[in-house]
């Protein structure tokens, strides 16, 4: 057995080497999209990230960041820290599945043929899940979650360990190392904690004989374990931290935290004594308890970090948890709000009030004083609640996606609103698991299991389309039912990097091994039963828990990689399985040697032959570089205000780590409306000098002011400075009286304005001396809304404090957020407009005006793309999707059509020919954004380059109208929206060649589109 364990050793490094070697070639060399910028930042400079925090990631980054030669590398070793952890995941799923697979062999001692076998399982289901579809995504960015993943493959494997050592004196101390990584993950994510009921099994079956009630009582308990971290340890303590801090603060006139850390020391007695009574009194199960309980809170005290971190204010200091009471609603994550889980309102349920009172407390003049209350539990109608609550939220386009999967007709009820009867539509319970079923369990779990074991169509983020989004097979006649038939796709979808088709064979050798382990023996059962449990808590538990609603910004299959872990262990069980069929044929070294070799080439080698391509990030900055065109944008010393993640995150990771634009003040308002933002910003931030506000903090506390009535009680338009000062007042007459005896702030007109001083928008250069004719006396605007939240007005009174001395821009995303009012006051200056008193009316896209010198510069001159159009440099949906976000094909298409305003027609077709060089029809075809640039090219006097992009577009649109044609009916009712935008294009493009006469084009295009009109006419009358 020793060259069996010695062997085993080796191979288990040899996989971590293999999967350590593919991460480290396909890892992102920078920052990546979502919350990757963020925890680049945090691990970099210690700085506080979104709640509830990561302080073990930011110390395990922080070390790593050590190495990086220079700044630039920097995100690049905190992404290798993703990949190290990754490969050491699949290595302890290596030995996992070893283990397991033994036990399924009946002899104390293998033979050759058998240890093979066992190896074999080994390394098809590590290497299987190394190079699955999310696994692989998440190794080679800088996220938390391939250091969650291997804590959860570290306990596993941990309690595997015990289970081979528990008769033994001292196999106590792999519980009490579970429990310390149960301790240590808190630090990183969660759902390492969903492993624990798994664990809970081992030790059952390990230590006693098997009942259904012992089963039952077990699964219980580790339940109940789980519970007591999540729900009592992890808020709790924080809880009672703040309550020592409150008496010793406010009554003992102590300084903040004092009470913490006397908190901290009780716990660390009590822990102490506990542990040297139950050693003194030989209570072996007891101490083992309280070994347990202490590494667990050992390994929670990470998130001292955070304390220590937001008390020193760092430029990134999310919630500023600095004290128990902001830390407990950090780690509470209350800033993301709450949704029901087993009982609650519908989405037609009117919320009646409040009940309760939740207290906010800030740190006044050494004390915590309540500055803002607010409810404590929203009260809904009784009749319109339910039991499991899927269809819960009120937001329209929610409401809408709900009725259409859960299929919605519901019954009537009658409630009483304000003293009237009225009847409202209550979704049937059975619609309500309808959705659940459909949506959540099949759209969002079961489409994200058969993407890493079947196939995937794309990696376009889908909503329900047979188009985008779903899992395929690669085999047609099963796949053509439900996103039709793939024969006849365009030649850019099928070519398309991210369509990847494993033909089942990963599900069929999970399928193998599961039933195979199942049907096996009792050990075999024990093992399932075990294995089962780790699938379901990773997978269906968290779609449970979670509870999402439809349209979720981005696909979540990253959440549920735990369960695709579980699985990959039955895939390496087909191994013991086909081995067991073949032996009868070719038995021994030979059998075991084909059924392996042949294994490892149908699972993991389809796998990293068909997802290489896909998940190679290699040389990929366009991240990075976007963010910089952001911040190239703007003027120096100015405030840009953003409004997502992706136009957020990589901003402040190119400031923080690279040092780019220091002095632009960033402010993203989905955040203005937290008053420890708002704190944040008026203060200075290296180069970059504090934001103007008028409003001290005890005006703009939480629970204060977070939303404005807008009241039209004065005729005419107001100064928006007066207005400003009257929202400010504490006066009695500056406040609306409800019918309820609530007061709430308000402002008294819905029309403002703004006065110019043309000298100083000249002198500084607000607007360019060639524009000056155009400088309005003031800038003037309307709100039409019934109320603003806080991050609206705090915009508002941002301007008004800033009195044209700094240049304020907005970027892309609040054209169409609707929390801006002055957009009809724009200039357009690259990747953000700058508020400007020039009005401009125009809408979307053509919001702005343009100086020309300006957009040239950052254009041409400043911005930098990230390898966007290497030909080996592989652009995913969303870097696809970001070029549309930042509108950059229209960009240069409106400088180009200012450019050719102005007579500058060689400089129009430079521009021109710079955008299709970047973003070429081989990396991102030409469609509909593609035509303003193409008619500038016309325009221009390019006729040549102009007739050629019009073709292409041209076979674009034919390629998917042929495409449609070939599809089924239910299919083709599901497309008639995007065939009929085609058709817009094919005639779009007919007016472009008659416009310019370009008689030979406009005639080829027609004829083809005569061709397909005969065509459609032909199988309509068919």
């Amino acid at each position: 057995m020793r060259r069996f364990h010695l062997i085993n050793t080796i191979l288990g490094w040899s996989v971590f080497l293999i999967a350590g070697f593919v991460y480290l070639l396909t890892l992102e060399p920078t920052a990546s999209w979502w919350d990757c910028s963020e925890f680049i930042i945090s691990a970099y400079k210690l700085e506080v990230g979104h709640p509830p925090g990561a302080p073990l990631h930011i110390i395990l980054g922080r070390f790593f960041s050590l190495f990086a030669s220079d700044v630039s590398q920097v995100a690049f070793m905190v992404n290798l820290l993703s990949g190290l952890a990754s490969a050491a995941t699949v290595m302890l799923l290596y030995w996992s599945i070893v283990h397991l697979a033994r036990k399924l062999f009946s002899g104390k001692e293998l033979t050759l043929g058998e240890q093979i076998a066992v190896w074999g399982s080994g390394l098809v289901g590590s290497l299987a899940f190394a190079f699955s579809d999310s696994f692989w995504f998440s190794a080679v960015e800088g996220e938390v979650y391939a250091l969650s993943s291997l804590f959860t493959a570290a306990v596993f494997w941990a309690v595997l360990k015990w289970e081979n050592e528990a008769d033994q004196k001292f196999a106590n101390r792999w519980l009490i190392l579970i429990a310390y990584l149960v301790g240590l993950s808190t630090g990183v994510h969660l759902l390492s904690l969903l492993a624990i009921p798994a664990i809970g099994l081992v030790y059952y079956f390990k230590k006693y004989p098997f009942s259904w009630k012992g089963f039952f009582t077990t699964f219980v308990l580790s339940i109940g374990i789980l519970a007591a971290i999540q729900y009592v340890i992890i808020p709790g303590l924080p809880r009672v931290a703040f309550l020592f801090d409150i008496l010793f603060v406010n009554n003992l006139g102590l300084p903040f935290n004092s009470g913490v850390l006397m908190f901290v020391g009780l716990l660390i007695a009590v822990s102490v004594w506990a542990l040297y009574y139950t050693r003194r009194r030989q209570l072996v199960f007891g101490n083992t308890v309280v070994t347990a309980i202490v590494v667990i809170l050992i390994g929670y005290s990470a998130f001292a970090l955070i304390l220590i971190r937001a008390e020193a204010n760092p430029p990134m200091n999310q919630n500023n948890p600095d004290n128990a009471f902001s830390l407990l609603r950090y780690l509470n994550r209350e800033q993301y709000g709450d949704r029901p889980l087993l009982y609650g309102p519908y989405y037609s349920a009117r919320a009646l009030g409040a009940t309760g009172e939740k207290k906010y407390y800030s740190k006044v003049n050494g004390r915590y004083e309540v500055t803002g209350t607010s409810g404590s539990k929203t009260r809904y109608e009784p009749k319109l609640q339910t039991v499991f609550p899927r269809m819960y939220s009120n937001q329209p386009h929610h409401i809408e996606q709900y009725k259409e999967w859960g299929q919605v007709k519901g019954t009537e009820v009658h409630i009483r609103n304000r003293g009237e009867s009225q009847t409202v539509l209550k979704p049937r319970f059975s619609e309500n698991l309808r959705f659940f079923f459909s949506y959540q369990l099949g759209y969002m779990y079961s489409r994200y299991f058969m993407w890493n074991f079947a196939g995937r169509q794309n990696d376009i983020q889908g909503h329900g389309s047979f188009r985008n989004g779903n899992w395929i097979s690669g085999i047609d006649f099963l796949d053509k039912y439900r996103v039709g038939s793939q024969e006849n796709i365009p030649g850019f979808m099928k070519d398309d990097p991210t369509r990847n088709t494993y033909f089942f064979l990963p599900l069929l050798f999970g399928l193998a091994g599961l039933f195979y382990q199942y049907n096996h023996s009792q050990r075999g059962k024990e093992g399932f039963a075990v294995v089962m449990t780790l699938f379901l808590f990773t997978g269906i538990a968290i779609i449970v828990y979670l509870n999402q609603t439809p349209v979720q910004p981005r696909e979540r299959d990253y959440a549920y990689v735990g369960s695709f872990y579980a699985f990959a262990i039955w895939i390496g069980l087909a191994v013991p399985a086909l081995y067991s069929t073949i032996r009868k044929i070719l038995g021994g070294i030979p059998g075991a040697i084909l059924v392996t070799v042949t294994s490892l080439g149908l699972v993991p080698g389809i796998l990293v032959a068909q997802n290489l391509d896909d998940h190679n990030r290699s040389e990929r900055y366009m991240t990075r570089d976007y963010a910089i065109n952001y911040l190239e944008s703007c003027a120096p010393n100015a405030i840009l205000l953003t409004y997502g993640d992706n136009d957020t995150f990589p901003l402040w990771y190119v400031q923080e780590v690279e040092g780019v634009r220091t002095d632009v003040k960033v402010v993203n308002i989905s955040y203005l409306g937290m008053d420890w933002y708002i704190s944040q910003h008026r203060r200075a931030s290296y180069e970059a000098t504090p934001i103007p506000f008028s409003f001290g903090e005890e005006q703009y506390y939480t629970g204060r002011r977070d939303a404005v009535l807008i009241r039209d009680r004065i005729s005419g338009a107001v100064d928006l400075r007066d207005a400003m000062t009257f929202l400010g007042s504490e006066d009695e007459r500056t406040k609306a009286k409800m019918q309820g005896g609530q007061e709430f702030d308000y402002l008294p007109s819905t029309d403002f304005y703004l006065p110019v001083d043309k000298d100083k928008v000249l002198e500084t250069a607000t607007v360019q001396p060639e524009d000056a004719a155009l400088i309005a006396d003031t800038v003037t605007f309307s709100i039409n809304k019934s109320y603003i939240t806080k991050s609206e007005w705090a915009v508002l009174n941002m301007i008004a404090a800033n009195n044209w001395e700094r240049p304020i821009y907005i970027d892309h995303s609040l054209l169409y957020t609707d929390n801006v009012f002055f957009t009809d006051w724009l200039q357009f200056e690259g990747l953000a407009y700058r508020f400007v008193p020039v009005k401009t009316i125009g809408s979307g896209m053509n919001k702005g005006n343009i100086n020309t010198g300006i957009l040239y510069r950052n254009v041409m001159e400043k911005f930098v793309w990230g390898n966007v159009n290497h030909p080996d440099v592989f652009l995913d949906d969303y870097n696809k999707r970001a070029i549309k976000i930042i509108q950059a094909r229209y960009m240069f298409a409106r400088l180009a059509e200012a450019l050719v305003n102005e007579g500058q027609k060689q400089k129009a077709e430079e521009v021109v020919d710079k955008m299709f060089e970047l973003f070429p029809n081989e990396k991102i075809p030409l469609s509909y954004d593609s035509f303003p640039a193409t008619e500038q090219y016309l325009r221009a006097g390019a006729v040549e380059k102009g007739s050629e992009k019009v073709k292409q577009m041209a076979d674009n649109s034919f390629a998917m109208l042929n495409y449609y044609l070939t599809l089924p009916e239910h299919f083709a009712r599901a497309v008639q929206q995007e065939q009929e935008d085609e058709m817009k294009q094919i005639q779009n493009l007919l007016v472009l060649t008659r416009r310019y006469n370009l008689a030979g084009l406009n005639k080829e295009i027609d004829e083809r589109l005569q061709t397909l009109i005969d065509r459609l006419s032909e199988d309509m009358g068919s």
